[in-house]
């Protein structure tokens, strides 16, 4: 199994940043994809950034510029720095972790809140 703990979500004024990490741990396999998904009320969960092993990552056009997907493969860890937050950034924020050798498999963190005022 692969567990997914996340933190660094909280309540930050327009324009302010914050930096959310998700430590996975368990059966891990090097070869993965790690990102970050959110999911605001009324919502559809959607992709916010994605990071590959091999090096790769990608963003959502509504963050692009302003938020970084980073890992560190040592510590197992992904982040996402997000700066310049904007109300509309206001949702439940979800870490993902896909093995990508057989059996292909997806987890899910238990969500932080990330809360932007006007």
């Amino acid at each position: 199994q692969v567990q997914l703990v996340e933190s660094g979500g909280g309540s930050v004024q327009a324009g302010g940043s914050l930096r959310l990490s998700c430590v996975v741990s368990g059966r891990i396999s090097s070869i993965n994809t790690m990102g970050w998904y959110r999911q605001a009320p009324g919502k559809q969960r959607e992709l916010v950034a994605g990071s590959t092993s091999g090096g790769i990552t990608n963003y959502a056009d509504s963050v692009k510029g302003r938020f970084a997907i980073s890992r560190d493969n040592a510590k197992n860890t992904v982040y996402l720095q997000m700066n310049s937050l904007k109300p509309e950034d206001t949702a439940v924020y979800y870490c993902n972790y896909r093995r990508m050798t057989p059996p292909v498999t997806t987890y899910w963190g238990q969500g932080t809140q990330v809360t932007v005022s006007s």
